[in-house]
């Protein structure tokens, strides 16, 4: 059972909710998204009942915006407290703390922010909403002398972003602040089966423009990512698993694999893969298969046959968010010929309303190894190149 709601459906998952009779919750928010007709619909009611009958019945958000009806609706079935596990940053970070007893965090409320003694805190060290979304308010505080800096850019941050997202998506009352984490960092869609046992369904490394940088401009899987990463991953994977008691639970996971050697989880997104149908989809361009049904239908992948002939070849995620530093009301369109004219196999790319969105699109790309400049020319791109400005 899906439940869909703001800010995105893609054709691809439209499609496969259409053909293979996936039922989704017919709520308020469903009927704007535009489903495709003869979609499976359930009632409220029904789908509350469904849960009711079969609490172990496997569950799709497409957006943590339907995390509230699932408080409001299936408290009976522990749902929203192993959400709340993951969601909530303080929570996650005491769950996990047995797997990393020495990692330094603090939960402040916003409005002690500037209270905090700041000369005590071990920099560098990233600030974040409790419960965020999409890197908003995400900063790294590199050294003392950034902190007030920070703070204020916190604030202007907070206040772009208000009433944009449900509080439980994003809270602006309580930050965390954590130390950095060095090392790459990977994405990863997963599913725990009705046995608890965690499936990993795709790798991704996330690549950063500097040291500073905390955006998401750039995912990117190959056979190496998921050659290299795959034992290791599904095993920490394992024990959140183990931590949460989860089965039948979808998540994205964001890790570090630190230079010690240490993987350290920097938060689980729960009941759903990479947000806005981004990382799922990418899956299936890049290996063939359709990671939603596989969660639906317990299916693990095959992982030496789906990335045969898949040698030096990169999938990468490209999102295309407003780095211009011009204000959305003064850009009067993007130029996605003329961006995906620079890659040499763009496969699809998914134009946004800039002015409802903080990104112009996304756009799936498949690049040689030996091109990898194609990747690091976007990555530092500021995109001013690509928007025609608005006329007076």
């Amino acid at each position: 059972m899906f439940l869909v709601d703001q800010p995105y459906l893609s054709d691809f998952l439209k499609h496969t909710l259409r053909e293979y009779a996936i039922p989704v919750v017919n709520t308020p928010a469903a009927r704007g998204m535009g489903l495709l007709p003869g979609t499976v619909l359930l009632s409220e009611t029904e789908a509350i009942d469904c849960v009711r009958a079969n609490p172990d019945l496997p569950l799709y958000t497409t957006s943590e915006n339907a995390i509230g009806w699932i408080a409001e609706h299936l408290g009976f079935s522990g749902l929203p407290a192993r959400i709340s596990l993951f969601k909530n940053k303080v929570q996650f970070r005491q769950l996990i703390q047995p797997l990393h007893p020495d990692f330094f965090y603090q939960a402040v409320p916003a409005a002690q922010l500037g209270a905090l003694e700041a000369d005590r805190l071990p920099y560098p060290i990233v600030i974040k909403p409790a419960a965020g979304f999409f890197s908003m308010g995400v900063y790294r505080v590199a050294e003392r002398s950034a902190w007030e800096p920070t703070l204020a850019a916190l604030a202007a941050d907070m206040c772009r972003h208000q009433g944009t997202h449900p509080a439980a998506v994003l809270d602006a009352d309580t930050f965390i602040i954590e130390e950095c984490i060095e090392g790459e960092e990977f994405a990863v869609d997963a599913y725990f089966n009705a046995a608890g046992k965690a499936v990993v369904l795709t790798i991704l490394r996330h690549a950063f423009s500097s040291a500073a940088d905390v955006g998401d401009r750039i995912y990117t899987t190959s056979k190496a990512i998921i050659d290299d990463n795959l034992a290791a991953f599904t095993a920490l994977l394992g024990q959140l698993g183990a931590l949460a008691g989860l089965h039948n639970f979808p998540v994205h996971l964001e890790l570090r694999h630190r230079t010690d050697g240490a993987l350290v989880p920097i938060e689980v997104n729960p009941m759903r893969f990479g947000g806005w149908c981004s990382t799922p989809d990418l899956t299936a361009l890049a290996y063939g298969f359709n990671p939603y049904l596989y969660y639906l239908h317990q299916q693990k992948p095959d992982w030496d046959s789906l990335l045969t002939g898949k040698d030096g070849k990169l999938y990468s995620l490209v999102i295309l968010d407003n780095a211009t530093g011009v204000p959305p009301a003064n850009i009067a369109a993007f130029d996605e010929h003329k961006l995906q004219a620079r890659f040499e196999k763009p496969l699809e790319f998914r134009k946004l309303d800039h002015r409802k969105y903080p990104v112009f699109g996304f756009l799936f790309t498949e690049t040689r190894v030996e091109n990898q400049a194609e990747l690091d020319a976007i990555l530092h791109s500021d995109l001013k190149e690509y928007i025609l400005p608005a006329t007076e």
